[in-house]
């Protein structure tokens, strides 16, 4: 099949004494975010080179359809389909979810507490039916505290812009007007009357939050606080004690609070305290006590306490820790529970209120551990707690836990219906140094036949930007590749905070390619110790990853078999120069300012993947992407390729694969979602000689 070719309209582009061409500019649309909302305003040029993309892929790997059919199968087949989760106990009801094997999305589901009487409140698939959808991306769906409304929101485009409505539980009945553009949280007040809620601007931003009265017309709906800057977002939540809403303002490395009572006729939001640049702070309140999480003279967080905001005085309640993560608090009456995180590797305390002592909570003999807590009923005079935990080779196990006894009893795991022991893989953490010396953590899992002899193959993982820890859980689909000698190895390198704040800020703005050296340093390590050769090695990244991806494969391509690419962020130069695009401005603190600042700019254009593509071989690469995708624009990975088309000199498979009808996260629905993974793999598995 012909290889497909966009066409070539030459623009030179310039910013700060710097000239370059960009041949594939033009399909960048002015009215871009339109077409994300509406694709019938996509240039039917464009649509036309997706689809040969797309025609190109399935043609050059339909010799893995048998394969991806067994992967799909297999995916599946690891999956319990009729589940339910453990049950949410409010003041009258119990609230839980189940799946079934039929359907592809929840079903929300309660009981009155006392009755044996169950009442189906939500089904996805129903509603996905009804409106006649090819996409159903679910927002928001919440009950109202006197569990009268349900509360939900859609987006039936995959551009993330939600609406909101509000149904009577009782009759099933629309009980308010639907609320377009939000950024789909929906928060109820307390007396049930109004919800919260954050409307997207002109570029997609959630920077307003609205009162809307339940009922009455959204014309009347009161915007209660507005954003001024372009940089930060808003999101409303209400405190522990459910006294206090408190409204959050961010970028990505600034934060400010405001508050009102719940009980405010007329809400006035006061400041907490002013934002400074750099600091990041949260505040909630229990028991008469104001608890701040902050990053103020604590690199790596730390929380204080007060008893009043409009007299703070603040005093240390659990201190800094260097490199070591400090997580927020959850309240019981008798107790308090937080978590840590060093060395990518997280831990549980907690405190006795009546005798101030605190200790860490172990409930495990694996090392290597994702583990959490969660409450699972809104009275918080309790002992109990639910405990859970997975790692890399065992599927997630809960706990109810008596925090006074320390008594435990396992309550839900994780059912692999077509089998699975853990003690067939190994799990390994192992530290390699980057190429300034600072020590990287890695997590390993194989299975205990691959041989360590140079021969494997080796999926490398990595993300590192935003300060997104990558957390060592299970997952059952990676099993897939792993039961097929393929090492599936995780690159907790710098951009993430794996290991505390310091971490992200050594991979970002003009750090940011110490995360590209960490991830190269990875592979290098992994070849030195035998885990595989080079040349053996898949590398895969999504989004932010898939800069990652991008940067790497440009730098050394030779350690590579294949890439695999998800809404690859490769286009990051223009990107950044365009401040009317979604998340640019809200981005400064993490990639930098390019238009403003020559620094940032030269910086910038030194690594980013489309601007760096380069004559030589590159490895075999897949690139998936999503037409309404609103953070990673479809025209990033679409203008890569292209390019990549042009300048590469092997004849390795480069594939472009457009979801036409999908968002950022990809298709919706379970289905939707193992389909993606099993041609991800099946690609995989081509490249490795596996099929």
């Amino acid at each position: 099949m012909k290889v497909p070719q966009l066409e070539k309209k030459p623009e030179l582009k310039s910013c700060h004494n710097t000239t370059w061409e960009d041949n594939y500019s033009w399909i960048h649309q002015e009215n871009i975010l339109e077409v994300l909302k509406d694709s019938s305003k996509l240039l039917p040029e464009v649509r036309k080179y997706l689809e040969e993309e797309n025609k190109y892929t399935e043609n050059n790997l339909k010799d893995t359809n048998e394969v991806k059919k067994k992967l799909f199968d297999e995916i599946k087949g690891r999956i319990k389909l009729d589940d339910e989760s453990l049950p949410y106990k409010d003041k009258e009801y119990k609230y839980w979810t189940k799946t079934t094997a039929k359907g592809n999305y929840s079903i929300k589901l309660r009981k009155k507490i006392g009755t044996e009487n169950i009442e189906e409140i939500w089904n996805g698939d129903k509603e996905k039916a009804k409106l006649k959808t090819e996409y159903f991306g679910v927002g928001d769906l919440e009950v109202s505290y006197n569990d009268k409304y349900l509360g939900y929101s859609l987006d039936l485009k995959g551009s993330e812009y939600y609406t909101i409505y509000i149904r009577d539980i009782e009759t099933n009945k629309l009980i308010t007007e639907k609320i377009e553009e939000t950024s789909g949280s929906i928060t109820f007040s307390l007396d049930d009357k109004y919800i919260f809620y954050s409307k997207l601007d002109e570029f997609h931003r959630p920077r307003k939050i609205f009162r809307h009265k339940i009922g009455n017309s959204i014309k009347e709906d009161e915007l209660i606080f507005e954003e001024k800057s372009d940089a930060f977002t808003v999101g409303i939540g209400l405190s522990s004690d459910e006294k206090f809403f408190f409204i959050s303002t961010s970028d990505h490395n600034t934060s400010e609070q405001y508050y009102f009572c719940v009980d405010e006729k007329k809400p006035k939001p006061k400041l907490v305290k002013k934002r400074t640049k750099g600091i990041i702070y949260s505040i909630n309140s229990w028991d008469g006590n104001f608890y701040m999480h902050t990053n103020e003279n604590a690199e790596d967080f730390k929380i204080d306490k007060c008893k009043d905001l409009s007299n703070q005085k603040w005093e240390a309640y659990v201190p800094a820790k260097n490199e070591v993560l400090i997580g927020g608090l959850t309240f019981l009456n008798n107790w308090v529970l937080r978590a840590e995180i060093s060395n990518a590797l997280g831990k549980l305390f907690v405190k006795n209120v009546n005798t101030n002592i605190e200790e860490e909570i172990k409930f495990t003999d694996e090392k290597v551990i994702d583990p959490g807590i969660y409450l699972t009923q809104r009275d918080k005079n309790t002992d109990c707690v639910h405990l859970n935990y997975s790692s890399p080779k065992t599927q997630a196990r809960s706990y109810l836990y008596n925090l006074k006894t320390k008594e435990k009893k396992l309550v839900k795991e994780q059912e692999i219906p077509s089998g699975h022991n853990s003690e067939d893989y190994i799990v390994e953490r192992l530290e390699c140094k980057s190429h300034d010396n600072r020590i990287i953590p890695i997590t390993i899992t194989r299975h205990k036949k691959t041989k360590i002899d140079g021969s494997a193959n080796l999926l490398l993982y990595g993300y590192g930007s935003y300060g997104n820890s990558m957390s060592p859980g299970f997952s059952s689909t990676r099993f897939s590749l792993i039961n097929r000698d393929i090492i599936w190895v995780t690159a907790h390198i710098r951009g993430g905070m794996e290991r505390g704040m310091k971490w992200w800020k050594e991979g970002k703005l003009l750090n940011k390619k110490n995360t590209f050296e960490d991830y190269i340093s990875v592979a290098k390590f992994l070849i030195n110790k035998r885990y595989t050769s080079k040349g053996k090695i898949i590398g895969m990244g999504g989004s932010a990853g898939g800069l990652l991806m991008g940067a790497v494969v440009n730098k050394s391509p030779e350690l590579f078999l294949g890439i695999v690419m998800a809404v690859p962020f490769v286009d990051s130069l223009t990107t950044n120069l365009d401040h009317s695009l979604p998340l640019t401005v809200g981005e400064f603190d993490e990639f930098g300012n390019a238009k403003d600042n020559q620094e940032h700019f030269e910086y910038i254009y030194s690594y980013a993947p489309y601007n760096n593509i380069k004559k030589m071989d590159y490895p075999n690469i897949l690139i998936t992407t999503s037409l309404s995708d609103n953070r990673v624009l479809f025209d990033e990975p679409a203008k890569f390729t292209a390019k990549l088309r042009d300048y590469k000199t092997d004849n390795n498979l480069l594939l472009l694969k457009t979801e036409m009808n999908a968002g950022h996260g990809g298709k919706s629905g379970r289905d939707g979602a193992i389909e993606e993974i099993a041609f991800d793999y099946a690609f995989i598995l081509k490249i490795s000689n596996k099929i």
